[in-house]
């Protein structure tokens, strides 16, 4: 809006001028000078100011940032008096999306583009539609430590060396009820490097090596623990508004330890970055657990390791029943294509079937029989045992349906024990009976047999010669004499399955068969399963997600360490470490905090009243924290059907900052 100008060049209406850098011309760039008066809206100023610049291009993500204000202009139609702009201010026109390097729970850095004007909190939320994660408000960004000796440990660390750029991938606008292939989002399978991005964030990282956590772990003390909560972004704020600047290093982390309807259908990235959280929070000793609660976290990661080398995220596993619905079309078009019924016969193999004298064991109360050579017979899904062979056409004296039954390996190579445990589900409780075989072979062909049988699959199954191959080669490793024993565990490197401490008090010999034998009890589930499997082990461990600050309680004068949880606080003793009270969320009645002088206090049923002040972090990341939890415990209510209520959540841990 141009003023009214005299012969001499001056204005003499109600105009002013106004000063803008563009970012898009450079450091170096003069400002662009408006006239304006204080009644005109944003919109209309940025409509001045690119018909100025003159410059064709695609100006749509571009806003005003008020320096001194720290704000963003995003209210187009406000006016200047509005937002209280007057001639010395100092105006950015700028994009609002820019780069940055992301680094994920999986060691993965990603070059993506992220809001700078939004809050953090749908910052966050744009970013995970991106990357196919359901959920984002269970994520946050922190900012990255400040690395000391940069140089040498870029030259270091080859993890981060890889940056995956994903600034040319938007989120697809998918319509109500429309279903993701697979669960992988439209814009990774378009482009081989799409593809290779999402096999990047959907399979867990392989070829870890001891020095690589020694490298990362350090001896954490629980007021270590509370430091890294100082680096969490305030979620009612912008990223811009924080600080952080074009290019600079953001951690994207799950802060919120409710895992809300993980499906290995939809999640696959979810519950990858997940499993890899959980798995250095075990690693690194972030979460504590016993030495054989580490045995078996070590099993899993074995079994996830070796089935990550040959998994391919992008071939989707068919359902189980369209398979049966599959291998029974194809038994049908076999019968159609034959022109005569002695052809249809000749064309319809027999059903394979396993029969042979093993030792079979069945425990009862009070009884202290053991084994019993029987004559045993697999048959589709049914295990039948006779007395002897020749009895086998009559009827069986124990007939077991194995769909659905629990089948466990216990095997011990040194000492040639080959049995199959069978727990098989009947209206009295559990049936329960063991096969002992005589040697390797007999035993990975039964073996494989029944867990095939437990899923309802026959051993004409095309996965049997493949099941029957994994278990042998299991039991090459479980060789026990020295030199297999060192080869084995040197080829799987089983020092970086465990933590530190492990590392340095058990030798790799004492190691290798501890590890191994855990293996056995989880060999036969899938890749999906050992990560949800891990994941709820980590959440069975008594300090699972605890996070930790220094606060100083009311009236106390020493500073202590309050653990909030997803459904309570904690007080504990700082030079101790004993819990000193436990709060639960559902007796609290309110929280309110001071931000004058950082106070949080909290009403409990029963006029208990807690308050305190915050020392390692800010009181608003404690307040988030409380508030978080509490909305991530309305979201079952709904199932989720309603989508994201981002206000209820910014109401509860917003405060008077987010107002």
């Amino acid at each position: 809006m141009a003023g009214i100008q005299t012969a001499s060049g001056e204005y003499i209406d109600s105009s002013w001028e106004l000063k803008v850098y563009v970012e898009d011309l450079g450091e170096e760039a003069e400002p662009i000078t408006l006239r304006v008066t204080g009644d005109q809206h944003i919109g209309g100023v940025m409509l001045q100011l690119v018909e100025k610049i003159g410059i064709a291009k695609d100006w749509s993500d571009h806003g005003l940032w008020w320096k001194q204000k720290r704000q963003w202009l995003l209210k187009t139609n406000w006016a200047l008096d509005k937002y209280g702009i007057l001639a010395d201010a100092l105006l950015y026109f700028m994009p609002q999306h820019k780069p940055v390097i992301l680094s994920l729970p999986n060691q993965r850095s990603l070059r993506i583009r992220v809001s700078f004007s939004s809050t953090t909190f749908s910052a966050c939320a744009e970013v995970c539609k991106i990357l196919g994660i359901r959920h984002p408000e269970e994520l946050s960004f922190l900012k990255a430590p400040e690395e000391r000796e940069k140089k040498k440990k870029k030259a270091k660390d080859p993890v981060t060396q890889e940056i995956f750029d994903l600034t040319s991938f938007q989120p697809t606008a998918a319509r109500e009820g429309q279903v993701q292939f697979g669960g992988i989002p439209p814009h990774f399978i378009g482009s081989p490097e799409g593809q290779e991005c999402y096999r990047a964030l959907s399979v867990c990282q392989t070829g870890l090596t001891p020095e690589d956590i020694q490298k990362r772990y350090k001896a954490t003390s629980v007021t270590d623990k509370t430091a890294v909560h100082a680096r969490w972004l305030d979620s009612s704020k912008s990223l811009m508004q924080q600080g952080v600047q074009e290019g600079d290093r953001l951690w994207l982390q799950f802060k919120y330890y409710t895992f809300h309807d993980l499906d290995p259908k939809m999640d696959a990235v979810r519950i990858n970055l997940l499993f890899e959280q959980a798995r250095w929070a075990v690693l690194l000793e972030e979460t504590e657990c016993t030495e054989e609660e580490m045995m078996t976290f070590a099993a899993l990661q074995y079994h996830v390791n070796k089935l990550s080398a040959t998994s391919d995220p992008m071939h989707l596993p068919q359902d189980s029943a369209l398979q049966d619905l599959d291998e029974a079309l194809s038994h049908l078009e076999v019968k159609l294509e034959a022109s005569s019924p002695s052809e249809a016969l000749a064309g319809i193999e027999l059903e394979p079937e396993l029969q042979e004298y093993l030792k079979v064991f069945r425990p009862r109360k009070m009884t202290l029989k053991g084994y019993k050579q029987n004559w045993v017979m697999l048959k589709g899904t049914n295990v039948s045992c006779y007395k002897s062979k020749e009895e086998a056409k009559g009827e069986p004296l124990i007939l077991l349906a194995l769909k659905g039954c629990e089948v466990i390996p216990e095997v011990n190579v040194a000492s040639q024990k080959f049995c199959i445990k069978l727990l098989v589900p009947s209206p009295e409780g559990m049936n329960e009976a063991y096969l002992r075989c005589e040697n390797e072979q007999q035993y990975a062909h039964w073996m494989a047999g029944c867990r095939l049988a437990a899923k309802g699959r026959t051993m004409d199954d095309s996965s049997y010669d493949g099941e029957v191959q994994n278990i042998l080669s299991f039991l090459t490793l479980q060789k026990s004499n020295s030199q297999t024993s060192a080869s084995a565990a040197e080829s799987i490197n089983m020092l970086s399955l465990v933590s530190p401490r492990y590392q340095k008090k058990l030798k790799l010999k004492q190691l290798s068969p501890r590890i191994l034998e855990a293996y056995q009890n989880i060999a036969q589930i899938t890749l999906m399963d050992a990560k949800l499997r891990f994941i709820q082990d980590w959440q069975s461990l008594p300090d699972f997600g605890v996070s930790y600050f220094l606060v100083r309680f009311k009236g106390a004068r020493r500073d202590e360490i309050l653990g909030i949880a997803s459904n309570r606080l904690i007080r504990i003793d700082l030079n101790v470490g004993d819990v000193v009270k436990t709060w639960m969320y559902s007796n609290m009645k309110q929280w309110n905090v001071n931000w004058d002088i950082r106070q949080v206090s909290i009403e409990f049923t029963e006029n208990i009243n807690v308050a305190f002040t915050c020392v390692s972090a800010s009181c608003k990341v404690v307040h988030e924290y409380i508030g978080g939890y509490i909305f991530m415990s309305t979201r079952a209510k709904d199932g989720g059907s309603k989508g994201l209520n981002e206000d209820l959540f910014h109401k509860l841990t917003g405060g008077h900052e987010a107002l």
